[in-house]
């Protein structure tokens, strides 16, 4: 068998084991890549150059600062005080929703989630509604608005390396608007479906006392690191790992600080670390479907189907996308699939950061179709199950499926018209 079928092999079992059980993902991952390594369709040199710094970085300094944010109470606070201003019941939820979404443009989706579902089970209960749609409700636009910065979810953190962008550019990037307003316009869209599952909450939501903040030090190391990430967009030949090196050095820093003051006890074991190794063997197993070619065979055919036909190409990434990464970890699929669509975008002649923007997009909202289709996702239904509720793959799909195509449809169109 020649390089290119091993690779696709080993790729392709590993996923498999890794869809069947993600909880030995880890394994699965290094241990494919290993496989590869001793076949020799990748060299020792091959796997350490795939290792993406600047996403490893960048996840490494987030974890950070995000678990130390959350100690702080800063988030329940500032969550809190949003529902007390709320008013009517519907609006109260709507708020939570949008607050972990809010959070999820700067810190990960699942901590997102963990954050705001304890205040959202408590408002449920007390304006006598099912918890059931407004946790599916804040899982699914944490998945969305993970995409809207470079910090906010590990698919855009890929995407701001693939195409060299900086944290500016998800905003503004060559005189045009950036994805953030994608997000945003599919934020619009989801918050008014959800808005129908929500209106038959009555009442108030009643004022609740807001917890007490520990610190604002590790909300204000979060401002720092966005304006530093934007300042630095503004150095000529700026490398590119630096976006990632910022991250670490501010993880770093914030440690250190903890350490000296002492506020809060961070067992750094329990920190998900699982993921960061877990995003490093992903790009060395990957690198195996580069370096034998099979990405460039697959951008051959991604062409030949398309034609000429810059749209055909297009509907075909948004659909694709968002099929597969209904079932499938969004990570794996966005690593594969980025060096297929910038190819795909070079054989065309076509500028490549439209057809980027939908495969992130599209892959990052596909996960809300299925209960299983992102971490976020099954944190929210583990979390009803925890309290005696039962959430089925039909009742997730009945809001995550029009609320993801909502999103999609707008965010993409968004795209479309803005950028080609």
């Amino acid at each position: 068998m020649n390089d290119q079928v091993l690779a696709v092999l080993v790729f392709a079992v590993t996923f498999l084991l890794f869809i069947l059980n993600r909880d030995r993902a880890l394994l699965y991952v290094w241990g494919g890549s290993l496989v590869l390594l001793a076949l020799g369709v990748i060299t020792a040199r091959d796997a350490w150059q795939a290792l993406n710094w600047n996403v490893l970085g960048i996840f490494f300094g987030t974890m950070i600062l995000a678990e130390l944010f959350v100690l702080s109470q800063a988030p329940a606070f500032l969550a809190t005080k949003m529902v007390n201003a709320a008013g009517s019941a519907p609006v109260a939820l709507l708020a939570i929703v949008a607050f972990a979404g809010a959070l999820s443009a700067f810190i990960e989706n699942v901590a997102a989630v963990f954050i705001a579902a304890p205040l959202a089970l408590e408002t449920a209960k007390r304006v006598k509604v099912s918890p059931v749609p407004v946790l599916i409700a804040v899982a699914t636009v944490s998945n969305l608005q993970g995409v809207a910065t470079m910090i906010g979810d590990s698919p855009s953190m890929m995407l701001a390396t693939a195409a060299r962008m900086t944290f500016a550019d998800f905003f503004w990037m060559q005189g045009r608007p950036g994805i953030f307003f994608a997000v945003q316009l599919g934020a619009i869209a989801a918050g008014a479906i959800m808005y129908l599952f929500f209106r038959g909450a009555q009442g108030r939501a009643g004022k609740k006392a807001a917890p007490k903040v520990s610190s604002w030090t590790p909300a204000l190391f979060i401002v720092l690191l966005v304006l530093t990430l934007a300042a630095s967009s503004f150095i000529p030949d700026r490398p590119d790992a630096l976006p990632g090196l910022i991250t670490a050095s501010f993880g770093v820093l914030a440690l250190l600080w903890n350490s000296r003051r002492e506020l809060f006890t961070m067992e750094l074991t329990k920190l998900d670390w699982q993921t960061f190794f877990l995003l490093a063997g992903l790009f060395v197993l990957i690198s195996g479907l580069s370096v034998s070619g099979v990405v460039a065979t697959v951008a051959d055919y991604m062409s030949a189907f398309a034609g000429e036909s810059i749209l055909t190409a297009f509907v075909m990434i948004v659909v694709v996308s968002v099929a597969v990464s209904a079932f499938v970890d969004n990570i794996p699929y966005t690593i594969a699939m980025l060096p297929v669509t910038q190819l795909l975008a070079e054989r065309m002649g076509v500028n490549p950061l439209p057809l980027l923007f939908a495969l992130v997009l599209s892959t990052s909202l596909g996960g809300n179709i299925t209960p299983i289709g992102a971490s976020a996702n099954v944190v929210a239904v583990g979390m009803l199950k925890r309290h005696g509720y039962k959430v089925s793959l039909l009742e997730f799909f009945r809001i995550g499926f029009p609320v993801t195509v909502a999103a999609v449809t707008l965010g993409t169109l968004f795209i479309w018209f803005v950028w080609m």
